[in-house]
């Protein structure tokens, strides 16, 4: 089952459940020689690596919280070091359940500054590598909802507005380092997040399938990877249409129980 073309060392935060596990699996089955997975649940996390060990991949895991910034530096430094690091998947991220002050500090602090804490160590190590060939790649995780925002979940969707805005800028930014990036704005796929919903979910997806959309997008160097299609239409029209239009669409959306 295992491809012998194993040349990429690949670091996966939040890969203990949804898209970061199915992303670690599918390298792990193709192109992965080395994987550096983080999460939160150790018990999932290992299960994880062993699955990906048994495709044929090394594979090394740390609990880490992607919010503690110095952790974050020290752990991504430390995988650099031990292997160059290809690509870099800031995956982790919550849901909010609850509004309050302290669900939506803590959705901001995970799904914004988790990220930044994961690829601004990464964009400096890039730059310190010197490489003729272009095989330095940060992704982003995203989501539809980042292309508008819901009152359903308004701090979710604000923060995964902000990642995609910032990775979409970072793309032209840093092209000429010879660093590509790329984001991805999946539709409901089956993870932690969307276990919690109680909400229609059109479109649903298995993470396997969304993880081989992902991984193809990035090989072929996607700005944007949004999926499924019929969503993305959907989503980006919202976006664009008259702000007294589409207050009274998104309106009608039903809340998360």
């Amino acid at each position: 089952m295992a491809t012998s073309k194993r040349t990429q060392n690949i670091l996966i935060t939040g890969a203990s459940s949804g898209i970061g596990e199915a992303l670690a699996l599918q390298y792990a089955k193709t192109s992965a020689q080395k994987l550096y997975l983080s999460g939160r649940n150790q018990e999932r996390l290992q299960d994880v690596q062993r699955r990906c060990i048994d495709l044929g991949a090394e594979c090394e895991i740390k609990i880490i919280d992607v919010t503690n910034k110095k952790d974050m530096s020290e752990w991504i430094t430390e995988c650099e070091n031990k292997s160059p690091l290809n690509i870099v998947i800031a995956n982790a991220g919550i849901g909010t359940i609850n509004e309050d002050d302290e669900s939506i500090y803590k959705t901001f602090d995970t799904n914004l500054y988790g990220v930044l804490h994961t690829i601004l160590p990464t964009i400096s190590l890039f730059k310190k590598r010197q490489e003729s060939n272009n095989n330095k790649k940060i992704v982003i995780i995203s989501s539809m909802a980042g292309y508008h925002g819901l009152y359903t979940c308004p701090s979710y969707s604000a923060s995964k507005a902000a990642v995609k805005a910032y990775g979409e800028a970072l793309r032209i930014r840093l092209k000429p380092e010879g660093i590509d990036v790329n984001v991805v704005c999946p539709g409901f796929v089956r993870s932690h997040i969307t276990d919690q919903n109680t909400c229609p979910m059109p479109f649903f997806m298995e993470a396997p399938d969304a993880a081989k959309i992902i991984v193809q997008g990035i090989e072929q160097n996607k700005g944007i990877i949004a999926f499924p299609a019929p969503m993305r239409f959907i989503v980006w029209f919202g976006s664009i249409l008259p702000n007294w239009l589409s207050d009274f669409i998104y309106s009608k959306l039903p809340y998360k129980a």
